[in-house]
């Protein structure tokens, strides 16, 4: 049994001693990345802290906003990601991955929200609403990851969210993480 926790953060916010490993489609966490102490009096065996960077500027010229950039990555927080070692095993580890992917799923759709944003008066305000709109659907998304799969347990149901997710993950791959 497995929990997530989702961080989210601004480049502010987040420790610069703190190791953070970025969405990467060539890698796959191992247990050495849960760097966090495990909590003994919890009922997870597992905790993946994951969550979105996101930063941005805004050009203005004396009248008006004229462009903006954004930057948005799916980040992993190894100091606040934890496993009991005692308890844990490969399938629960693909269990933790697949959290992480769907981090990375919400990155990518958050990528491409991005990129239909229109420059306007409202433009911060633009950017903020949708940053707190993602954080919601990402964190609705993994607490139906977790509850379909009962943390792990449903082996047939996790399976079928391993195959949802890798074709979601497709079907938006122009805004996946470098």
């Amino acid at each position: 049994m497995s929990r997530f926790i989702i961080l989210i953060c601004c480049f502010l916010f987040v420790e610069k001693d703190e190791p953070v490993i970025t969405w990467r489609e060539s890698y796959k966490l191992s247990w050495n990345d849960f760097k966090g102490e495990a909590h003994k009096n919890e009922k997870a065996v597992a905790i993946t802290a994951s969550g979105f960077s996101f930063e941005y500027s805004i050009k203005q010229n004396v009248f008006r906003a004229v462009s903006f950039e954004a930057k948005v990555e799916a980040c992993f927080f190894s100091e606040q990601s934890w496993y009991k070692p005692e308890l844990v095993n490969d399938y629960i580890l693909s269990h933790e991955q697949l959290h992480y992917d769907i981090t990375e799923l919400y990155t990518r759709k958050f990528r491409q929200q991005l990129s239909q944003l229109k420059v306007s008066k409202t433009i911060k305000s633009d950017l903020e609403s949708l940053h707190k709109l993602m954080n919601k659907q990402l964190e609705s998304r993994q607490n139906d990851y977790d509850a379909e799969t009962n943390n792990s347990i449903n082996k047939e149901a996790q399976l079928l969210w391993q195959q949802k997710i890798e074709t979601e993950l497709q079907t938006l791959v122009s805004y996946k993480s470098e």
